[in-house]
């Protein structure tokens, strides 16, 4: 952080003049927290760890606690400016209409288009220097899904939702369908009064609709048993006895989203760079199983779903196309990889093709 400024402006204008230039850059709404966390967090987090929820995402235990100290994170801050972005794409099939076709590759709708990392952060980089121009040199760090950042909690202690039973932040107006970005400033700003009470209720459609039952506990994710875990950072083989339950979902999960009544008041994006790149709202599994290394590398420069690799990729589609309904295309498509030199994939595929009764 760099020294505070010599001359404070009026921090109340200042804080109306962010949010308004929030809404300029594209961002749906913008609030202030203070650099601390409600307390409950830290013992929750704890016990989170300690159950080994967070499965091989090792990086979510190296800071310990200073994911829940916005202070400690980076030393200085005082305040932590929280955004929501919308992201959920206009599709030429609805979301349901393709987890319901056995044949069709389902991609989580937030990764259709452009790598909401790079828009997000490229949005608050703007936005910090915006603030810099208006009052000098002042302490900042953006983040977005890039570092120990409680961002659900952060985002909710600034007003911008509440915490589903899903644990994902809900808001009134568009459901759980944005991302979440923070800018850390070492600038005092009045703080936003928190988020009401949640408004669940006694509602647990998405417990009961979770394919895996990795949503163990309201509130609670056990990461192990998460599609999106399984399909996006887990490095090694999907166990077995869940890759029956995964059905055609290649990439990711939205199914507690689907499900929630929140969500009725969720409206499309009009953010460019989140509309459908390559058709991948309506494609089949095994076209996508047919694409080179160089395609995939190609078509998904620039994606969420490059930094998977092509091998996760293939073992992805390969377990999607073993819980396909069974067609020579299918059985035909398994076998073009049954020789793979990556072992990860010709395991996958050898899985499949069992599933199919083909004996290999």
């Amino acid at each position: 952080m760099q020294e505070a400024i010599e001359n404070p402006p009026n921090y109340r204008e200042l804080a109306a003049q962010i949010k308004a230039w929030a809404r300029e850059l594209g961002f749906a709404d913008a609030r202030i927290g203070p650099a601390t966390l409600p307390d409950g967090v830290e013992p929750r987090l704890e016990a989170w760890l300690a159950e080994g929820c967070h499965g091989e995402m090792a990086y979510m235990e190296q800071h310990g606690l200073k994911r829940a100290r916005p202070y400690e994170l980076v030393p200085g801050t005082l305040s932590v400016i929280s955004v929501r972005m919308n992201y959920w794409p206009g599709a030429a099939k609805s979301a349901e209409a393709v987890l319901g076709d056995g044949n069709a590759a389902y991609l989580s709708r937030y990764a259709l288009g452009r790598d909401y990392h790079k828009v997000l952060r490229n949005r608050l980089q703007t936005l910090a220097e915006r603030v810099g121009t208006a009052i000098g040199g002042y302490g900042y760090r953006v983040f977005t899904d890039s570092a120990p950042v409680m961002e659900v909690e952060a985002a909710e202690q600034a007003g911008l939702g509440w915490r589903g039973k899903h644990t994902l932040l809900i808001n009134r107006e568009q459901g759980s369908l944005f991302f979440l970005g923070e800018l850390f400033t070492d600038l005092p700003l009045p703080a936003d009064p928190p988020t009401e009470e949640g408004h669940c209720g006694r509602c647990k459609r998405c417990l009961d609709v979770c394919p895996t039952g990795a949503i163990v506990a309201p509130y609670k994710v056990d990461a192990r048993r998460c599609i999106s875990y399984l399909t996006i950072e887990l490095k090694g083989a999907i166990p077995e006895e869940l890759r029956p339950l995964i059905g055609n979902r290649v990439y990711g999960c939205d199914d507690c989203q689907l499900v929630c009544p929140w969500n009725r008041f969720a409206i499309d994006s009009a953010e460019a760079d989140f509309a459908v790149r390559h058709g991948l709202d309506d494609v089949s599994l095994v076209e996508l199983f047919a694409w080179s290394e160089e395609e995939f590398k190609q078509k998904m420069a620039g994606s969420p779903i490059y930094r998977i690799g092509y091998e996760k990729w293939l073992s992805n589609l390969a377990v999607g196309l073993g819980n396909a309904p069974t067609s020579d295309a299918v059985i035909a498509a398994l076998k073009t990889r049954l020789d793979s030199p990556s072992m990860p994939v010709s395991e996958h595929v050898r899985w499949a093709l069992g599933r199919h009764g083909v004996v290999v």
